[in-house]
């Protein structure tokens, strides 16, 4: 998903101006990252949750030279399906692979 689709979409359903809907959908990124940022969490329902998580100091090869290379702590932001997405998810699947089949 990127802002272009929020933007289309919003211009879609909401009759808006590009423009206006383009800097919704830019303040709707921007709220979201305020909200990880402030709280380490953010959760939309029947989508599902991101959450921040830490990663530790490790020790990672270079596939090119093959030396070993230090790699710091850090965090990463991680995603988690809500069961309603992944059900839905499962049968848009299956309805692909049955037309798949069929063709």
């Amino acid at each position: 998903m990127s802002k272009k689709f929020l933007t289309d979409v919003i211009v879609k359903s909401a009759d808006m101006p590009a423009i206006t809907a383009g800097r919704l959908a830019g303040e709707i990124i921007a709220a979201i990252k305020a909200e990880i940022i402030s709280t380490g969490r953010f959760t939309l329902p029947e989508f599902g949750s991101f959450s921040v998580r830490e990663t530790p100091k490790r020790t990672a090869m270079n596939p090119r030279t093959g030396e070993k290379v230090a790699v710091k702590a850090g965090a990463t932001v991680r995603f988690k399906a809500s069961p309603s997405l992944k059900e839905a998810a499962l049968a848009g699947m299956k309805k692909a692979k049955r037309k798949a089949a069929k063709g």
